[in-house]
Parts: C-alpha cells; sequence; structure tokens
C-alpha cells in the first residue's frame, strides 16, 4: 500500500498534449494545454478519482463538457481564472471551491485560465462507470467504461446513431 500523503510539489505531471498523443488523439493546442498529476492511483484512493491540473495561461485543460454520473469538485490552488458552467460564467481566483454535479448541458462546465500565470486546480471526481459525457460545443458525447488503458472509449455525435437491429 502506498503512503497516504503526498506534497503536490513532489507529483507526477504529464503534459496534456502528451496525454492526449498516448490515447491516440491530438489536442488543438491553441486553446487547450496544460499540465495534470493523477494523485488518487499514487496514494492508493480507491473510490474517489483526483489530480491537480496545472492550465497554461490563455487555455483550458479540457473541452466544454458535462457527466452523466459522475460529479467532480474544484479547488483553485493558484492563478486566476474563469469557469463556464451552463449558460453562465464566473471569475476564479486562488482559494475558490467549484461543485459540478452530474447532469445535462445545464451543468456543462469548463475551467478558462485568464491570467498570465499558471491556473493550478485540485480535481476530485466520484469515480463510476460507466459513465456518459456530453460536450455541448461541438456536440459530441463520449462513453467511458474505465480509465485504464484496457477501458472502453467511444467519442461520437448523435446523429451517428445506428439502429438497435442494424447489422443483427
Amino acid at each position: 500500500m502506498p503512503a497516504p500523503v503526498m506534497n503536490i510539489a513532489d507529483a507526477q505531471y504529464t503534459d496534456l498534449a502528451e496525454r492526449s498523443r498516448s490515447r491516440g488523439s491530438a489536442m488543438p493546442q491553441e486553446r487547450f494545454g496544460g499540465r495534470i498529476a493523477a494523485l488518487a492511483p499514487a496514494l492508493g484512493a480507491r473510490r474517489l478519482g483526483f489530480n491537480v491540473t496545472a492550465v497554461a495561461p490563455g487555455k483550458s485543460a479540457f473541452p466544454f463538457h458535462s457527466h452523466r454520473l459522475n460529479e467532480e469538485m474544484f479547488f483553485v490552488i493558484e492563478g486566476t481564472g474563469q469557469l463556464r458552467f451552463g449558460s453562465a460564467t464566473y471569475p476564479l481566483r486562488a482559494g475558490d471551491v467549484i461543485a459540478c454535479p452530474s447532469g445535462g448541458p445545464e451543468v456543462a462546465h469548463q475551467i478558462v485560465n485568464t491570467g498570465a500565470t499558471e491556473l493550478k486546480v485540485l480535481a476530485v471526481s466520484t469515480m463510476l462507470h460507466p459513465e456518459v459525457c456530453h460536450y455541448p460545443d461541438s456536440g459530441k458525447f463520449a462513453v467511458l467504461d474505465g480509465m485504464g488503458p484496457d477501458g472502453f472509449r467511444h467519442v461520437g455525435r448523435q446523429q451517428d446513431n445506428l439502429d438497435y437491429w442494424q447489422g443483427e
């Protein structure tokens, strides 16, 4: 069992663009960028996911999205930014706590670094699977049954829906 304590300064960060490439995807670096440190696995957590995400100035770490099953909480450690939440926006600064319940477009969320320095947030999530995420800006959805290397992951658009009996 790993030690249950870790300082975020000692965490192992991965570049988000590199993480995307390792999953067979190309992150549009003009809008997205930063680093992420997965703390939960390193600390032995089983039912909660948590990481530190460091968002580069002028960028977001992830697209505007909602979760149908999982709930997320963010704590702003340092920096400034903006939260897109449903149809509203909120300014962010160190010390802010953000609640992102599960649901549809009304709770879609995205953190944007509007400052000149890195925006660092602690992200905490329930780790329930299978999960369905929706991306209102692009009209996409994702189905995930786990985040491991052997997990099922499919990203598509609703208009590409197949008939249930097609090919049977």
